[in-house]
């Protein structure tokens, strides 16, 4: 039985979740990031990008051969049909890149955070594959605020991307933890390291020995 804690880390998009998980950063943690393993598994000489180039074209490659992202979103996105091809040839790429990522932890005896930082990983479905689930939340219009502030983007079109995810009510139900990061900086790093308490208190009463 592996040691350490897996832990998923989701949010909605502007909630911050990248600034959470930076501030969980320290000993006895590790945190992976889906979107990096998403951009590892389509490096040039990839099964992976060899399947995309096979399924969606040429067209999808820059000049130097790596991935056109933007691109192939431009092919995907408006065809949910071809969307899933594509995910039906990444996922399984980046699950057997995390499972190495996990196995090489226990085989150096790793025992004590590792955080699975994926936004999608409630529609997924990955987080009944973890032990424990984190959820980031901001009130909406702080995520509208942030998104546009970020993105340079208009209201309406904030507001549509916002609209297109799971709602934020909805997914902090499959937490077991929720961080609000709708207040100050200070608010949120005072309830990350409660969570962060919470979670190691879990490690160990997993590591405990059973009786």
């Amino acid at each position: 039985m592996r040691r350490f804690l897996l832990v998923g880390l989701t949010g909605g998009i502007a909630t911050g979740k990248s600034a959470v998980a930076a501030m969980l950063e320290g000993p006895g943690v590790r945190i992976v990031d889906a979107d990096a393993l998403a951009r590892e598994v389509v490096e040039p000489g990839t099964p992976a990008l060899t399947q995309i180039v096979s399924e969606f074209g040429h067209d999808v490659l820059r000049p130097d051969g790596r991935l056109d992202r933007a691109r192939l979103g431009e092919v995907v996105f408006p065809d949910p049909a071809r969307r899933k091809r594509l995910e039906a040839i990444t996922h399984p790429a980046i699950r057997q890149r995390f499972e190495q990522i996990m196995a090489d932890l226990e085989r150096a005896g790793f025992e004590g955070l590792l955080f699975w930082d994926a936004a999608l990983l409630v529609e997924s479905g990955g987080n009944n594959k973890m032990d424990r689930v984190v959820v980031v939340t901001t009130d909406p219009a702080t995520q509208l605020r942030r998104l546009m502030a970020r993105d340079g983007c208009s209201e309406e079109a904030a507001r549509a991307r916002v609209a297109s995810q799971m709602p934020l009510a909805v997914k902090a139900r499959y937490g077991d933890y929720v961080i609000d990061n709708s207040g100050p900086r200070e608010q949120t790093e005072a309830r990350v390291r409660e969570v962060h308490r919470s979670l190691l208190e879990d490690l160990r009463a997993r590591q405990a020995p059973r009786r």
